[in-house]
This record gives structure tokens, sequence and C-alpha cells, in this order.
């Protein structure tokens, strides 16, 4: 069933970028997960063109539904990364979409490398007005060890690497279930 879910929800996402570049897109029947989809829950939407990053936005606190959250994280990744010029029709094809359900951010106390799992860990740093978020897959995919994960969150706020010494710097970490498109297949 968790694959199902997973399936489900890449093809509403498909279907929610195609439709709003004008392409037809069947929805796929949602009866068997309504109660699933109704439930607020943090959701991320990525996006890859032949293996690079093409978008990647998400909302991170269960304060939205599963659905809701979808529909704003697919258009937001795919229209709306300041990191990547808008999707186009014609991309649409070489896109293979991931959507990543998270747990609820719990802050960890210092020492934090101690708290912190490389591939299960997502982290969210706040220190300040600025912030960054990696999801748990970020790490494993870069290649990075603990003190690259933690210097590489600060660079992604906006503040100097090592900025998690900071006594203002809070952490937190979550999990992520990772339904990708491509893994999904039949």
């Amino acid at each position: 069933m968790d694959n199902d879910f997973g399936k489900l929800l890449v093809r509403l996402a498909r279907c929610i970028i195609a439709k709003r570049l004008g392409k037809d897109c069947s929805y796929p029947d949602i009866t068997d997960f309504s109660e699933q989809l109704k439930k607020k829950q943090g959701v991320f939407v990525t996006l890859e063109k032949n293996g690079a990053l093409r978008g990647c936005i998400g909302i991170p606190e269960p304060i939205m539904s599963i659905s809701e959250a979808l529909k704003e994280a697919a258009i937001s990744a795919a229209f709306s990364d300041p990191r990547f010029m808008p999707l186009e029709a014609g991309e649409l094809n070489d896109i293979d979409i991931e959507v990543t359900l998270l747990s609820k951010p719990k802050e960890i106390e210092r020492p934090f490398k101690d708290k912190i799992k490389i591939g299960r860990d997502g982290i969210i740093l706040r220190c300040g007005a600025r912030s960054g978020l990696f999801l748990p897959q970020v790490p494993v995919e870069q290649g990075w060890d603990i003190d690259e994960y933690l210097n590489n969150i600060c660079l992604k706020a906006g503040l100097s690497p090592g900025c998690i010494d900071d006594p203002d710097a809070r952490l937190y970490t979550f999990y992520g279930t990772i339904y990708k498109e491509s893994e999904l297949r039949n």
C-alpha cells in the first residue's frame, strides 16, 4: 500500500504540473487514499532532469493536508524555485519527479553531530532570520560526511560554514519517506 500511495503522489504531482503547462493529464483515482491525503504532513517535491536537480520546494511543517501541500510544492518546484527558470512544456517528459513526505521536525540539543545520522535525518537550521533545509537524501547524494552536511546547511541558510556553533543556531531533524517516480514505475 505504501508504494501504491507513493505512485499516487508522484502521478498527482505530474498531473498538477502538466495541467499548469496546459497539457492533458488524467488525474488518478484517489478514492482508496482519500483519508491519507487529508492528513497534515510536510511534503517536498523534487524535479530532476537527466539526473540533475531542476527544482525542489516543499512545505516542511505539517500545516496543511498532504493533498494541499503536494499541489503547492509541485507548482512551486516547477515554476518558482529561484535557482531555476520556470519549467517549460517541452521539458516535462524529461523530468523525474520525487515526492518526500516528512515527519514533524524536532529540535535537537547540542552536540548536534552526535544526534544526526546521514541518510536517515533531514535537517533544518534556523539562526536569526535565516533558515535552510536539506532532505535526508541530500548528504547521501552529495557524498557528504557529518561536518560537510552541517557546513553546507549553514551555506544554504546564507550563513558562514560553522554557523551551527552560534548560540542562536537551532537545529531540527526529521525523517522522510521518499517516492521516486523512476523507481515506482511498473
